[in-house]
C-alpha cells in the first residue's frame, strides 16, 4: 500500500478526455482525466459516473437542467441519465467506476478509449 500524489499523476499526461488508470478499488477503477471543451452526450446503461474534480470548474449538462461541479466538489450520474460534460477551462477530475464503464457510454466515437493507460 502507498499514496498517491494527485498532483504529480496529474502532471505525467497533457491529452484531454482520455482517462487513465491511478488505481484499482475491488472491481472498480480509480481514473484521472483532464477535461477541457465539450464531451459528447451519452449515458451508461449499467453504471453510475462519479466526476470529483480536483482543479477547476466542470459543467454536467443534464437534459433537464445543469449541474456546476466545483473544485473540491463531486457528482454521480445516475446510470441511464444522458449527460454531456463541459470544460470551458481545463479540469482535472478524479473518476471511480467499474471496470466495464467505457468513458462514452452508449455512444462509440473518435473519442472513445477502449484501452486504458496506467499511470
Amino acid at each position: 500500500m502507498q499514496s498517491v500524489n494527485l498532483a504529480q499523476k496529474f502532471a505525467l499526461f497533457d491529452d484531454y478526455w482520455s482517462p487513465k488508470i491511478a488505481g484499482e478499488l475491488n472491481d472498480s477503477y480509480v481514473k484521472l482525466v483532464k477535461l477541457k471543451g465539450e464531451f459528447v452526450w451519452h449515458h451508461h446503461e449499467r453504471e453510475d459516473e462519479l466526476f470529483l474534480v480536483v482543479k477547476g470548474r466542470l459543467l454536467l449538462r443534464l437534459r433537464n437542467r445543469e449541474v456546476w461541479v466545483n473544485e473540491g466538489e463531486f457528482a454521480i450520474v445516475p446510470k441511464g441519465v444522458e449527460h454531456l460534460p463541459v470544460a470551458r477551462d481545463e479540469v482535472h477530475v478524479l473518476l471511480i467506476e467499474p471496470k466495464s464503464t467505457l468513458n462514452t457510454g452508449n455512444v462509440r466515437n473518435e473519442r472513445t478509449v477502449e484501452e486504458l493507460d496506467t499511470i
